[in-house]
């Protein structure tokens, strides 16, 4: 694609209709968002609970953090799921450390890894293997990944549910409004665009400020063109 078709992608405009192409790839700017989000959030997280962890989940965390490392760099994420020989990656921590902090989060960072290579089925394991941990944030972020793999199956019924399900929980200006929007989208995908017009109003309505509000209007507007 060129600079100048990806360009017109990205523009409220110009945008495609759901289930044109990638759904990640047209979203490619909210995709990096959410995983962007988990890694900063993940990093604060293993941060304070690194003091609270007994022995055994202790050496789970001092070993989470090389994956860690290696999954903020795109060339390393292979490292960061696997290990590197030295250090386990996340796979192993989720499963060698099962039913501690650690793996709880090692299983957040491996679906969203899988997540961008494309394993869309892999993802899915991996983030249904999340539980919460009461963050505002990370939470609902997390159950955002599922909606973004149920999305690249195609399975936008689905993918709708785990959206609506992560923008109502912990309501915040920081991430719901990013959810609906992608609600908003898989409603379009299934030619349900009564549903995708009161999603992308709640953006307008419920957070005014957000990013996401600024260029709202002219997806209303393109759903209600097909009311």
């Amino acid at each position: 694609m060129s600079n100048n078709q990806k360009h017109k992608a990205t523009v409220p405009g110009n945008a495609q209709r759901p289930g044109s192409g990638s759904f990640i790839l047209e979203n490619q700017k909210s995709l990096v968002f959410i995983v962007g989000g988990i890694v900063v959030l993940i990093l604060l997280y293993i941060g304070y609970q690194r003091f609270y962890l007994a022995p055994r989940a202790e050496t789970a965390a001092n070993q989470l953090f090389k994956a860690e490392s290696y999954a903020t760099i795109d060339s390393l994420q292979q490292r960061a799921i696997d290990g590197d020989g030295s250090y386990p990656g996340f796979k192993e921590i989720a499963t060698a450390y099962e039913n501690t902090k650690s793996a709880n989060i090692a299983n957040a960072y491996l679906g969203g890894l899988y997540l961008r290579q494309g394993n869309y089925q892999e993802a899915i394991n991996a983030l249904e293997q999340y539980t919460n941990t009461g963050s505002v944030i990370l939470d609902p972020l997390v159950i955002g990944l599922l909606g973004d793999a149920y999305s690249e199956l195609k399975d936008y019924k689905k993918a709708a549910s785990f959206y609506k399900k992560a923008a109502d929980k912990n309501a915040n200006a920081f991430t719901s409004p990013l959810l609906l929007k992608k609600l908003g989208l898989v409603y379009e995908a299934q030619n349900d665009f009564k549903n995708a017009v009161a999603a992308y109003k709640r953006i307008q309505s419920d957070y005014p400020e957000s990013h996401e509000a600024t260029s709202i209007e002219s997806f209303i507007a393109r759903a209600e063109a097909q009311l």
